[in-house]
């Protein structure tokens, strides 16, 4: 995807991304004060990673983390775009039954729509497991391992382990990513033709088959303070309606400036997410390109979790 971008007198530059134009306010702003990462530094990197992040966010309703003094200020939660969006940032609109209400949020479609969002002091893109075509039935189940305060990477890897040889059992491809935090995701690409209540069913069903063959790593106990705080919690229920988590080649409001990065199976074994930055993740997305690329290519019927999950229940789980 063809970028440029041009300075100008005024407190500004433009950036040109394939047929638009997105001016850049404050390019100079200091969003990452432990590297001094800017604004505009922020723009680079998602302009690097262009395809990969169109791809994660691809037709899905998506949230946006802000931060418009950067990290040393306010942290906003936005669902609706906000203001001033120009005409070809597109849209869908979701319902709130909670509250009876509706929120129009960024659907991406372009790059270009990712930039913008970007000039409006967006850090993070999180999205839905669902896309605008039908955005009840989720086509991405998400797999995320969560570690306790008191958990090392280490015991993460090794429910990752767990975590494949399950998938492989099921003859499902899963594709890793790092959190961009301290934990590990693997999404599944899912045919889409349950609800997101069907879809966490079968995500909890895979968590408790987990957990039976990790016990030592994995507590699925539902309240966190009663949890083992050493251990790893499946979080399947990121697979409920209006729970996002972020996106593959998401930067992090963190202080290093992480990005949640797709990694190969073969690397999850040495892989360490401070590692894996806005500074570091363009040249690794430049030699390796998205990896993945090809999620969208076989879609797997969760009936055989839907199965687990009522023999689970049929045991009183």
């Amino acid at each position: 995807m063809a970028a440029s971008k041009s300075a100008s007198k005024t407190p500004s530059v433009e950036i040109e991304v394939d047929d638009r134009v997105v001016r850049v306010s404050n390019p100079d702003r200091v969003y990452f004060p432990e590297s001094g990462a800017t604004k505009l530094d922020l723009v680079e990197y998602y302009l690097a990673v262009g395809p990969g992040i169109v791809n994660a966010l691809l037709e899905r309703p998506c949230m946006l983390h802000r931060f418009p003094k950067g990290l040393a200020g306010d942290k906003v939660h936005q669902k609706r775009l906000p203001q001033g969006a120009p005409p070809w940032v597109e849209t869908v609109r979701l319902h709130f039954p909670r509250w009876d209400r509706t929120a129009d949020e960024l659907c991406v479609t372009e790059l270009a729509s990712v930039i913008w969002a970007v000039q409006m002091s967006t850090v993070e893109f999180h999205p839905w497991n669902s896309r605008r075509e039908d955005t009840e039935k989720p086509d991405e189940w998400r797999i995320d391992l969560d570690p306790g305060p008191d958990c090392d990477f280490d015991r993460v890897r090794r429910v990752a382990g767990v975590a494949r040889e399950v998938l492989d059992e099921l003859g499902v491809t899963g594709y890793p990513k790092t959190s961009g935090s301290k934990g590990l995701h693997v999404y599944v690409r899912i045919r889409p033709d349950h609800g997101f209540k069907e879809v966490r069913r079968a995500a909890l069903a895979f968590a408790r088959e987990v957990e039976r063959r990790a016990p030592d790593d994995v507590d699925l106990t539902w309240w966190r303070k009663d949890r083992d705080p050493a251990t790893v919690f499946v979080d399947y229920n990121q697979n409920a309606r209006d729970h996002t988590i972020a996106a593959a080649y998401s930067v992090r409001g963190l202080p290093d400036a992480r990005v949640s990065t797709p990694i190969r199976w073969d690397e999850v074994a040495d892989v360490d997410p401070r590692d894996l930055t806005i500074f570091t993740v363009p040249q690794r997305f430049a030699e390796l390109g998205d990896l993945h690329a090809d999620i969208d290519a076989d879609p797997w019927d969760i009936a055989p979790l839907l199965e687990w999950a009522d023999r689970d229940e049929a045991a009183g789980a």
